[in-house]
């Protein structure tokens, strides 16, 4: 089920995409996050409205990924109940997060660059198997 605004995640295909592995992302800082799944989930939706017109800090992925660009998170799990927002995508997946990432960019027409944000190593190799460029979760956390 896709839970994206405006077609987002097929419509918008001259945009760059940044695909964001909600679980990986909040996962990556013990800051309590296991207490309110969906309020993490919620706050890095809220944080990731800038990537959408900023694009990813220098740095965070070569080259450069400058705004705008389409932003989806895909969430899993109790964050299951995350909506989207404006400039944020939300895709809920059903079973496994990391199946619905490479969902998600599978979909994509192979000329369009695609970045996903996860530290995961099982879904950094599936989704580069794809095309897709991939960067850590420190790209889109302070």
């Amino acid at each position: 089920m896709s839970d994206t605004p405006h077609g987002t995640s097929h419509g918008t295909p001259h945009l760059p995409l940044l695909v964001v592995d909600a679980a990986n992302v909040v996962g990556s800082v013990p800051d309590g996050w296991w207490r309110d799944r969906l309020g993490a989930a919620e706050r890095l939706r809220d944080r990731l409205v800038t990537y959408a017109t900023a694009g990813l800090p220098p740095g965070a992925v070569e080259p450069p990924l400058p705004g705008p660009v389409e932003v989806v998170l895909v969430v899993e799990g109790a964050a299951r109940g995350t909506a989207p927002v404006p400039g944020v995508g939300v895709e809920a997946a059903d079973g496994s997060g990391d199946d619905r990432v490479v969902e998600v960019i599978a979909r994509q027409s192979p000329e369009r660059r695609r970045v996903v944000v996860t530290a995961d190593r099982g879904l950094r190799e599936r989704v580069r198997a794809l095309g897709a460029e991939v960067t850590g979760p420190r790209a889109v956390r302070p």
